[in-house]
């Protein structure tokens, strides 16, 4: 059988069709994560700990749920499904690729389904447990040696032997903290079913789990979609390779420190990382040529710069939380910070901006939509950072009934952003809506 692309017209025709249809199907899928056992979970258990006034009470294997749903859930599918499309588009991947985007996509939903039903339900957790976190093991290995094959057609004037951008770079490292991240995943889920009282992991270990997957997986593969994309999109310029490379390096000592329990050198080392990243990419420098926002809202670049702004500020309170925490907010802002001011908004940016076209090549549902998905999503980040520290830390305990109110505005965000894709999935091709207008 053979291993390369068909170039017949027709067959990159269907070829596309089918990478599309995946994509979609994807795409789709850690929509319907981040809505219900994401986004719903998470704002039903702020109202459960507001009515508390503790997050103790609450049972943190649905927290742990919440989190899963949306890092994994939708993060984590959002990644996997534009990783099979992009690569295989820009590279010679095998035809069989597409097979494999459907079967790395059945046991990445089965297991992070699993995962949530396990936590909130109870039912056989011993064995269920590490049975979800083989299966989503499973899925992304299937990606990574499909992709790993990948081998991009070099720009006209590049030679061959000049190595990989910088981009890639960083999404080759984002790849291998997502597979570390789920080989820790499987390993703490065997020895909750092994010695565990329940399905929830540990305080101590996922405390360190959780920077291991925010910090060397989502995040350091944001850096790479950006240097890869802001250029174009925003007009900046090229990105400073070797302060990325050492940001990058800065970042991995950060997160194996924190994985050892050395709290204090880690939360400086990642700060001084996400420093020098947002420095390599210029996000914050001027545009040196016009941001191109057709059929999208104008705003786009400002959110972009916005969603930096969150990282910094995330960066930031996890070195105050490390000296200064005493309720779980520093920590808990800091987290939200990162998940939501900057992973949710980078993804509603540069998601309404890519997906439409990758998905079918359409155009933008609604660039209102768009703006106020990215508008509320940051006013209720916002008044949950705050109100998280103030409220948790007992410094403003007036702020407690502000909690609720910032996670239904984030819940209207996202269900404007989920509804934002959804319409504009249905609409047709760019090419074919044109000529219907004809």
């Amino acid at each position: 059988m053979s291993t390369t692309v068909n170039r017949d017209p027709e067959a990159l025709k269907d070829r596309e069709l089918a990478l599309q249809r995946t994509l979609t199907v994807w795409i789709v899928t850690g929509l319907t994560f981040m809505l219900l056992p994401g986004t719903f979970l998470g704002v039903w258990n702020l109202i459960s700990i507001t009515g508390e006034r503790t997050a103790a009470l609450i049972d943190p294997a649905w927290i742990q749920a919440h989190g899963h749903a949306q890092l994994f859930g939708w993060i984590g599918s959002f990644i996997i499904g534009i990783g099979f499309y992009s690569l295989s588009k820009m590279g010679r991947l095998p035809e069989f690729a597409i097979t494999r985007s459907w079967t790395s996509w059945a046991l990445w939903t089965s297991g992070v389904t699993l995962r949530w039903a396990t936590n909130l339900w109870l039912w056989e957790w011993r064995w269920l447990l590490p049975v979800s976190a083989a299966l989503e093991l499973a899925a992304f290995l299937l990606f990574f040696v499909t992709v790993s094959g990948h081998r991009a057609e070099p720009k006209p004037g590049k030679q061959k032997g000049s190595g990989p951008p910088v981009w890639m770079i960083a999404v080759i490292a984002g790849s291998l903290g997502f597979l570390a991240s789920l080989a820790a995943n499987l390993a703490v889920t065997i020895q909750a079913g092994i010695s565990g009282i329940g399905p929830a992991i540990p305080h101590g270990a996922n405390e360190r789990l959780l920077v291991l997957f925010t910090w060397a997986f989502p995040v350091v593969t944001i850096w790479g979609f950006s240097a890869r994309w802001l250029p174009v999109f925003l007009g900046l310029a090229d990105p400073a390779a070797k302060p990325l490379f050492l940001a990058l390096a800065v970042n991995i000592v950060g997160v194996t420190a924190a994985m050892l329990g050395w709290f204090i050198p880690a939360t400086i080392l990642i700060m001084a990382a996400s420093a020098v990243a947002a420095t390599a990419l210029r996000v914050f420098r001027p545009s040196v040529k016009a941001p191109k926002t057709t059929g999208i809202h104008p705003t786009f670049p400002l959110f972009v710069r916005i969603a930096y702004v969150w990282m910094l500020v995330a960066a930031v309170l996890s070195v105050c939380a490390v000296f200064w925490d005493q309720g779980g907010g520093l920590w808990g802002s800091s987290r939200h910070a990162l998940t939501v001011g900057f992973m949710s908004s980078m993804v509603f940016a540069i998601g309404q901006r890519v997906l439409p076209a990758f998905c079918g090549m359409r155009v933008l549902y609604s660039p209102k939509l768009m703006f106020w998905s990215l508008a509320l999503l940051n006013v209720g980040c916002l008044l949950r950072v705050s109100s998280e520290i103030g409220a948790y830390e007992s410094y403003v305990p007036a702020m407690w009934p502000l909690l609720p109110v910032s996670a239904i505005i984030e819940m209207t965000a996202v269900t404007l952003f989920a509804a934002s894709l959804l319409l504009t999935f249905r609409q047709p091709p760019a090419h074919l809506a044109n000529a219907a207008q004809a």
